[in-house]
């Protein structure tokens, strides 16, 4: 296998780590990485020699996940870069794998929550006080939940099931 035919892998999960490390650090998933994920995806999809049907697919599925994001969003249940970035990512990994991509996500966001809700309980509240200020702000009782980690951990997955992962990789 090529180097050049991995690109487009590693190129995808190099965003999503950064994505997720952004979104726990400072509550924000900057544009730019959906944004080059988005313009990444047919390279990907021409690396990973899929058709048009399954690019056809994949789109789909990317602007379904993108509908209900932002209606979550609209809700307040979820950020609009998170939105983006599960939309982006279910683009990339298409069907079945977006399947398993949205379930995992939203298990390793259960239990993102329940470790928070943990370390907002108060017992480590010493030993946040004098963390870095992202530390600080992830011990906010008040605090949101920086959703970008479960959505990386869910595609980073995710991906050896998907049309393109199992087409660069075998």
């Amino acid at each position: 296998m090529q180097f050049l035919q991995l690109l487009p892998l590693i190129v995808f999960a190099g965003l999503v780590v950064v994505a997720g490390l952004k979104d726990i650090t400072s509550y924000t998933i900057p544009n730019w990485i959906s944004l080059a994920l988005i313009a990444a995806f047919p390279i990907g999809a021409l690396a990973g020699g899929i058709g048009w049907a399954s690019a056809g697919v994949c789109l789909a599925l990317g602007v379904g996940v993108l509908l209900v994001g932002l209606a979550m969003f609209a809700f307040g249940w979820f950020g609009g870069g998170d939105a983006k970035l599960l939309a982006v990512c279910a683009l990339w990994l298409g069907w079945p794998a977006g399947l398993s991509f949205l379930l995992t996500t939203a298990l390793a966001g259960g239990a993102l929550t329940l470790g928070l809700m943990s370390l907002r309980s108060g017992w480590l509240e010493p030993i946040i006080a004098g963390g870095p200020a992202w530390v600080r702000r992830l011990g906010d009782k008040k605090g949101d939940i920086p959703y970008g980690v479960a959505i990386a951990f869910g595609a980073l997955a995710a991906l050896p099931q998907s049309a393109i992962g199992q087409a660069i990789l075998n």
